[in-house]
């Protein structure tokens, strides 16, 4: 007299069907972590591509009114539609390659580095009409201050800086020691 045991696939009346039971509350949090999932999902695949560079910059210019007030004005930069030539100002050597990949790795449309005439202790940035907001951003990037913007003349020191939208001028202010 053999009676089947508890856990056999033949039931009672040995059909041979196993009956399954889902506790509600297993359900219930399986059902969660999809939902959840799929949510995380969705969004990772719908965002834009990231490679560590952003390829706009957002400029905000606050100002004071005359009413004590202000106003602020936010000018988005394409960095890879904005020229920019970096020249050496220095007696370090290949101080402009240095800062010309710097900021191509940035997203700016790079020239050829080139030299400046003469030797100069601090840097500038000089812009072309219309291009102060890139020419800021560039100048943030390198740590250097506002007051070193400037718009862009026949005085900057540089071959070629008429064909550029914003030109770098490398002083020694940007000279860092080597390292060793």
């Amino acid at each position: 007299m053999a009676a089947d045991p508890p856990d056999s696939p033949a039931g009672p009346g040995g059909v041979g069907q196993r009956v399954s039971h889902i506790d509600p509350v297993r359900a219930v949090i399986v059902l969660a972590v999809f939902v959840v999932a799929a949510i995380i999902l969705v969004n990772v695949g719908t965002r834009p591509t990231v490679s560590g560079v952003s390829q706009g910059t957002v400029t905000t210019t606050t100002t004071a009114g005359s009413a004590g007030g202000t106003t602020t004005t936010t000018v988005t930069v394409q960095r890879s539609s904005v020229s920019v030539l970096v020249a050496n100002a220095t007696s370090s050597l290949g101080l402009a390659g240095r800062y010309t990949t710097a900021l191509g790795a940035q997203g700016w449309a790079m020239q050829t580095a080139a030299d400046a005439s003469g030797d100069l202790p601090t840097s500038s940035v000089y812009y072309k009409a219309g291009e102060q907001p890139a020419a800021s951003a560039i100048a943030t990037s390198l740590g250097l201050k506002p007051a070193v913007v400037l718009p862009l003349t026949t005085a900057v020191p540089v071959a070629g800086a008429a064909n550029a939208d914003v030109v770098v001028v490398v002083g020694a202010d940007l000279v860092t020691p080597a390292s060793g």
